[in-house]
């Protein structure tokens, strides 16, 4: 199998190589990038690209390594054996399957999407390398050995929030996504809005740019909110002219708030535009 694409999803040649080498050495595919960059849509379309199940794990600070293998459920049968249920006498019955345990069980190849690993507390990866390296794990209350029926392509999405231990990123193939470029971002655009015209595009284009190199932004605007963007200026009918001045400079465009999420960095635009005025 080889991943080559699709038609909803621009993926670079670099990528592409990425992800088949990470089928090739069978290791995980660790994938770190700005949000919004579309690391999360890959593993979707991997899968649907290779016609395999897609299993997600989306990770919170919270979760722990156990639960993508099976959590006991101790007070559900302390309960039922408080109203006399006979199922307490199978603890199978108060086994809960993680997501790492329904991809093992599967009877054909999966995607397993570990999504934002960097949310969880730092041992979390470490807690899961003997069970990602061996495809294998005990359960304890039931005394069973389960193993992988077929080995899943595992894709770890990292948003370097903390950084991943040594040990951890030796076992799996990484992967940075590089922002898109003017030229990579038309063809992401042409995907989702393949009917927006030339110039209002340029004119989109070249004051999302502008706005990202910025100095001093908190949150530089991503693939996702330009896409969000468009989709309200085609909405609201903007005019191209809008979105730039008569004399080339860098204006405050209609509808920032898609793209500017926090105060800070609103304001420190609307000073840098307030600036370029002034020195006109």
């Amino acid at each position: 199998m080889r991943f080559d694409g699709s038609s909803s999803y621009v993926a670079t040649d670099d990528l592409k190589l990425a992800v088949n080498a990470a089928m090739m050495l069978q290791r995980p595919l660790l994938i770190k990038g700005e949000p919004g960059t579309g690391k999360t849509m890959l593993a979707e379309e991997v899968a649907a690209a290779l016609k395999m199940p897609l299993l997600q794990w989306h990770i919170k600070s919270t979760t722990k390594a156990q639960q993508g293998l099976y959590e006991y459920d101790a007070v559900s049968r302390l309960r039922d054996s408080q109203l006399g249920d006979d199922k307490v006498n199978d603890i199978r019955n108060y086994i809960i399957k993680g997501v790492l345990w329904q991809a093992f069980e599967a009877n054909e190849p999966t995607v397993l999407l570990i999504d934002e690993i960097d949310k969880a507390d730092i041992e979390f990866p470490n807690d899961l390398l003997r069970e990602i390296d061996r495809m294998e794990f005990y359960v304890y209350e039931t005394r069973e050995l389960i193993q992988a029926k077929h080995r899943p392509l595992v894709i770890i999405t990292s948003n370097n929030e903390k950084e991943l231990p040594d040990a951890f990123l030796r076992r799996c193939f990484f992967h940075y996504i590089s922002f898109p470029d003017a030229q990579t971002m038309q063809r992401i655009v042409d995907v989702h809005h393949p009917q927006i015209k030339q110039d209002l595009l340029d004119a989109a284009l070249k004051s999302f740019y502008q706005m990202r190199a910025l100095p001093g932004l908190k949150k530089k605007p991503s693939t996702s909110e330009l896409i969000d963007w468009l989709k309200l200026l085609l909405a609201e009918d903007i005019a191209p002219e809008a979105l730039h001045s008569g004399d080339d400079k860098i204006v405050v465009p209609p509808l920032h708030g898609a793209l500017l999420k926090n105060e800070q960095d609103i304001h420190l635009f609307e000073r840098l535009v307030q600036m370029n005025r002034n020195n006109r």
